[in-house]
């Protein structure tokens, strides 16, 4: 029997993005389980010193199970740019500043690829959801969907970057499509998938 099968009837989501709070609930809502998030334990976010999305990820999720002694579902996710050597990365959330101003970060992302010869605006968005369980066992998994920038910001139905991205093969931004469609196609959803197979089989058609 695969060990990371999810069979608790609690899962706090270890975040205080609440566009990614809302994301994540409506993917788990089908468990039918007690969904809380970071926000309900008055938690404040703890250090991210990871190199990875996935070692920050891991950061998150073991912080809040220790200290809820509830299994928690962390995402860690960004927009990386070909023409900025792959930023702002990791650093997606800080570009936005203290507040999480993020037409501040997408201004400063425009900004920064102005000063790049013959830019591709090629990027992609990645997100790395971590799982940790109070007895130390977790599991970590990551999706990446590619796209290119879009400027100016258009849409208002996503969040973070969303206004600035359009995936291939579509001609609206992130921000500008269905939220459930969104959902269905998004790197935090092929992230879902891998962790559905692993630890949700509930979840799966």
């Amino acid at each position: 029997m695969n060990k990371y099968i999810f069979n608790e009837n609690k899962i706090v989501i270890a975040s205080h993005n609440k566009g990614k709070v809302k994301e994540i609930k409506n993917l788990l809502k089908p468990l039918k389980i007690e969904v809380f998030s970071a926000n309900d334990f008055n938690l404040k976010e703890p250090i991210e010193n990871g190199l990875t999305f996935e070692e920050n990820s891991l950061i998150k999720s073991s912080y809040v199970c220790d200290y809820t002694g509830i299994p928690s579902l962390s995402d860690d996710s960004g927009i990386c740019f070909s023409d900025l050597n792959n930023e702002p990365g990791i650093y997606s959330a800080r570009w936005a500043g203290k507040d999480k101003n993020f037409d501040l970060g997408m201004f400063k992302i425009y900004e920064s690829l102005k000063k790049v010869k013959k830019p591709t605006y090629d990027c992609f968005f990645v997100c790395a959801l971590s799982l940790s369980w109070p007895n130390g066992s977790s599991i970590t998994v990551s999706g990446k969907i590619n796209g290119k920038f879009s400027w100016p910001p258009k849409g208002n139905l996503g969040f973070g970057y969303d206004p600035i991205f359009k995936p291939f093969g579509h001609n609206k931004t992130f921000a500008e499509m269905d939220p459930e469609f969104k959902h269905s196609i998004s790197h935090r959803a092929l992230a879902f998938k891998q962790l559905v197979t692993l630890c949700f089989p509930k979840l799966e058609n």
